[in-house]
């Protein structure tokens, strides 16, 4: 897994908690769920990564479009985040986005 699974918590943390703050959630359950699902996301990914090495960018690419749903899901279903499905949505996609984006970037 590497050291790519504490800087995705700390990017992705920060968008949550920014999204938090913003819309009034509760910053704690929110973070504590994201933490959660990029726990199990992140294993599950490598796992992937590792299956199809020979096929890096399809595997990384389209195991992205199923944790975004994934995240999402554990974003609303985790009690007393107070999302409805669409801010679920839109908040996975958000933080997905940062830490990808920041990730390809970055040597971990």
């Amino acid at each position: 897994m590497s050291a790519s699974l504490p800087v995705t918590i700390v990017i992705e943390g920060l968008v949550v908690f920014g999204f938090a703050r913003w819309r009034k959630k509760p910053a704690g359950r929110l973070v504590l769920a994201s933490v959660l699902a990029n726990v199990a996301t992140q294993t599950l990914l490598w796992l992937a990564l590792n299956l199809f090495a020979g096929h890096y960018l399809a595997t990384l690419l389209v195991a992205e479009a199923l944790i975004w749903p994934a995240e999402a899901g554990a974003l609303y279903y985790f009690p007393g985040t107070r999302l409805d499905w669409k801010e679920a949505l839109l908040l996975s996609l958000g933080m997905n986005l940062a830490s990808f984006g920041l990730g390809w970037f970055l040597p971990v």
